[in-house]
């Protein structure tokens, strides 16, 4: 059952701890677009002083996780306090109960039901859980992975080689990519590989920001026999979606990323037909077979950052995903469009609106050593005080991935494509 918003927060709010977040910020005016409000710095700079920042330096390596907005911060303390003091009382009494009413509440925004959610430690350990889970595989079958997805999916995979005596095939994503060639990179993929039954796919991943076209991919798998496992911790929050624009069968996400929820929380999601596909971990015998929730086995953890995810989605939610798409993807058009005309600067994500949000990586060119790109940041931080980070695993040499947030001004972004123009032009070949 997937309970309404309004019946979400009654639930929340007649908890002994009230883990909501007052929220401070300006109103969203309906008669503005999306994309006409991604302009507006004295709007956002509103949003910015809802974060607490150091002004040591410009953050914009935001896509490790993202950070908590104050009235999240706040809540998430109140929790710690409250789990502290009532130890194991809450851990048997009060912690099931507000768990299935954060599942509630995350389903009504993944427009999925809650009994197809069950929580966990964060994207990566929900991803482990459904490569290590899915029980189709049989010896001889092929399962495949492209360069740019996130590298404990790939090590998952490749461990299925050793466990389930898979073949393990790996795709590289062209570059400069776009969306035709990424849809033609993977039918091709699939023609080529006929014992394929398990396809990993990023959604948008965490090196060089690619979004793909999910569901004309799943299309074409599900007609080719092949599961895919589809990973989202990237997206969701970040992109304006839902499960059925993805269409997808099993799906991981992250609650501590582009959702501002405490480090610690995340989900998988299995389509309730699909449940019989995905063994209980571990033979976990705590919930019936029939139950998601077996799928998962954390053990004794801080429940704290599960119990503040309501306040997380409240803040999300005052925006709309809508408009933080928009925002962030004009903090990434801003600072791309002032340094495409750099002749030796590669810019790795591609310009149709689609296929990017905030994340976008570049690349000097003939820079492709992690030496190199290491170099970059650290001439970034050092001379420029702008936070970045090297990335590795792109088929075609390491990058620097950056990752603008909410908090992110024009100001910030400008700085940094003044800051490209003077490194490109010293490291020019």
């Amino acid at each position: 059952m997937t309970l309404s918003r309004r019946n979400v927060i009654a639930g929340l709010g007649a908890l002994p701890v009230c883990g909501k977040a007052v929220s401070v910020l300006p109103a969203v005016p309906k008669e503005v677009t999306p994309e006409a409000l991604a302009h507006d710095e004295r709007f956002w700079a509103a949003v910015a002083r809802q974060f607490s920042v150091s002004p040591d330096f410009v953050n914009l390596e935001n896509g490790y996780y993202g950070i908590m907005p104050d009235p999240v911060r706040r809540a998430y303390h109140r929790n710690v306090d409250h789990l502290n003091e009532r130890n194991s009382h809450l851990l048997r009494t009060e912690y099931k109960p507000r768990a299935d009413l954060v599942r509630d509440r995350v389903a009504a925004v993944l427009g999925v039901s809650r009994e197809e959610i069950a929580l966990t430690r964060g994207g990566t350990e929900a991803l482990q859980n459904l490569i290590s889970g899915y029980n189709r595989l049989r010896q001889g079958d092929t399962v495949m992975y492209a360069d740019l997805d996130y590298h404990s999916g790939q090590y998952a995979m490749n461990w299925l080689r050793e466990r389930r005596g898979v073949h393990v095939a790996k795709i590289v994503i062209p570059e400069p990519a776009t969306r035709q060639a990424v849809l033609d990179t993977y039918d091709q993929a699939l023609r080529d590989h006929p014992g394929l039954k398990l396809l990993l796919l990023s959604h948008m991943n965490n090196r060089t920001g690619l979004v793909t076209p999910v569901r004309e991919i799943v299309t074409m798998a599900r007609h080719a026999g092949v599961d895919v496992i589809v990973d989202a911790a990237h997206s969701w929050g970040q992109l304006d979606f839902t499960v059925a624009d993805l269409d997808a069968d099993f799906a991981v996400f992250s609650l501590h990323k582009w959702m501002g929820a405490p480090l610690g929380s995340g989900f998988l999601y299995i389509r309730k037909q699909c449940l019989s596909d995905m063994d209980r971990l571990y033979t976990d015998e705590t919930y019936p077979v029939t139950d998601i929730r077996s799928r998962v086995h954390s053990g004794t953890m801080n429940v704290a950052p599960i119990l503040t995810v309501d306040a997380a989605l409240d803040f999300h939610e005052s925006l709309g995903a809508a408009v933080k798409q928009a925002r962030l993807r004009h903090l990434r058009e801003r600072w791309v469009n002032q340094v495409r005309d750099i002749a030796n600067l590669e810019i790795l994500t591609p310009e149709e609106p689609e296929t990017y949000g905030a994340i976008t990586a570049f690349r000097i060119s003939g820079r492709t050593s992690q030496a190199d790109n290491v170099a970059i940041t650290d001439t970034l931080m050092k001379t420029y005080r702008i936070f970045t980070v090297q990335r590795g695993g792109v088929a075609r040499g390491d990058c620097v991935r950056v990752t603008p947030a909410l908090f992110t001004s024009t100001d910030d972004v400008d700085r940094l494509a003044a800051a490209l123009r003077d490194i490109a032009w010293r490291m020019r070949v």
